[in-house]
């Protein structure tokens, strides 16, 4: 990907590829990028860039590893990788602890941020109980396999930002979800938008034959700066930069 490094990792046995953008100067924070059902996709990298322009240092997670070739089915190796909620939840924290171990992050908070099947996958580092700052999912999927609850450590500070027309989250979902964190004691923000369907932050889902996802400029533009808002409370700028 353009402007990106490559940043191997492991999880056990599976070799993984993440891509790392980095700041021009100190960082602010650790931010784990988790993708979405694609992987790592143009859009994607240009927000892992944006991120790192706001001094932030950035990885961007790799779900499949080589799995993930031309010609591979991600609706199955999804599938394949949900189907037991302990994988999954292994897989996403081996981003965090890569990115984590990167020198780059000695000492820095970290958060995690996610872009649609990302989305979920952002609340679900929460969930599990990773110790992070912060989490910000983006029309991402909000039910889970393990619901929190009462006793369970959601640690970070959350901002979901939903489409309201999106008929992969119907209204039910987002009840379900604030019902949930209510339960586990969660701080958690939610931002709503009217018009916006799923994928809204990609300019290339209106090329997808699908009803169900469209881009969306205004919940696009309005989304990234309500996450930089919510940073800045959480991440000020380092002094003198």
């Amino acid at each position: 990907m353009s402007g990106l490094e490559q940043c191997p990792y492991r999880d056990g046995d599976v070799a993984l590829t993440g891509w790392l953008a980095k700041p021009a100067g100190p960082a602010r924070a650790a931010i784990a990028v988790f993708p979405t059902i694609a992987n790592i996709t143009p859009r994607v990298a240009q927000k892992a860039a944006l991120l790192a322009e706001a001094g932030f240092l950035v990885l961007v997670a790799d779900y499949y590893g080589a799995a993930a070739g031309e010609g591979a089915n991600v609706q199955e190796l999804a599938k394949e990788l949900r189907t037991d909620n302990r994988v999954y939840r292994r897989r996403l924290a081996s981003a965090i602890a890569a990115l984590r171990a990167l020198p780059e992050a000695a000492g820095l908070p970290v958060g995690a941020i996610g872009f649609c099947m990302g989305g979920q996958a952002a609340l679900e580092t929460a969930r599990a109980g990773e110790v992070l700052a912060a989490v910000v999912s983006f029309h991402g999927l909000l039910g889970t396999a393990q619901r929190a609850g009462p006793g369970d450590a959601i640690r970070p500070r959350i901002l979901v930002c939903h489409g309201d027309k999106d008929p992969m989250v119907p209204r039910e979902h987002v009840l379900a979800f604030m019902q949930e964190m209510d339960a586990a004691g969660a701080d958690w923000h939610l931002h709503i938008y009217s018009s916006a369907r799923h994928g809204f932050t990609d300019p290339a889902s209106d090329r997808r034959p699908l009803d169900a996802v469209a881009y969306d400029a205004s919940a696009d533009r309005q989304s990234w700066a309500a996450m930089l808002n919510f940073f800045g409370e959480i991440f000020p700028p380092k002094k003198g930069v």
